[in-house]
């Protein structure tokens, strides 16, 4: 007679006990706190003696550490540096060391210099214009201004506050305006980040402004052939 019962597996074997594994470790660990207080010293010693605001990357490459480190101990030095007479400055992917903004009276008197000239508000308008949408061509800056902008580009240029930042890839490849680091010395500001936020409708008015101006002229080209 058969048995109705099913048979019964057989018991388990037990698995032999072993160590607990460790957890597994970050394939990039993070540096230990002191380390970036180091790499901080020795990005301030370098920033100290540039004589021109220096690219991140060749800082990386000076101190054999990676961008994301570098980008770490700068935070940590720009912390630091807030109590003091100095302040890290960053523009795009260069930093450098600058005085503090309050000391801009005492230094034009030690120095007998006058860092405060007053720009036009011609100046200051096309300043804005360009510090909020650049890179950006003086067609387009002339479309929002609505009248020539050669000469007060001329006295950005040469007063420092804007630069050729290259080509825009259209017919004739006209001339990229953007801002420099000395526009953030006379400004006050350690990046551009810190620019007062532009309300979205200035904004939008800015862009429709050049691009009806670029219409414009493509129907001027379209018109004579």
């Amino acid at each position: 007679m058969v048995s109705s019962e099913l048979p019964q597996s057989p018991p388990e074997l037990a698995a032999p006990e072993t160590e607990a594994s460790p957890p597994e470790e970050s394939l990039a660990p993070e540096a230990p706190a002191s380390d970036y207080e180091q790499l901080a010293r020795m990005l301030e010693s370098l920033l100290f003696v540039a004589g021109e605001p220096a690219p991140i990357e060749r800082l990386a490459a000076a101190l054999d550490q990676s961008v994301e480190d570098i980008e770490l101990a700068l935070l940590l030095l720009a912390e630091r540096l807030n109590d003091r007479g100095i302040r890290l400055q960053r523009h795009l992917d260069t930093v450098q060391l600058v005085t503090m903004p309050e000391a801009v009276d005492v230094i034009e008197a030690y120095l007998g210099l006058d860092l405060t000239t007053k720009l036009s508000r011609a100046a200051l308008e096309t300043l804005a214009i360009i510090a909020y949408r650049q890179p950006i061509t003086r067609p387009q800056i002339e479309a929002i201004r609505g009248v020539s902008s050669d000469g007060v580009i001329r006295t950005l240029l040469h007063r420092g506050l804007v630069q050729e930042v290259g080509r825009l890839e259209t017919a004739g490849r006209p001339v990229l305006f953007g801002t420099t680091p000395d526009f953030l010395n006379y400004f006050g500001i350690s990046s551009l980040d810190e620019l007062p936020p532009l309300e979205d409708e200035d904004m939008d008015a800015l862009t429709e402004r050049i691009e009806m101006r670029e219409r414009g002229e493509a129907g001027t080209v379209e018109t004579s052939n």
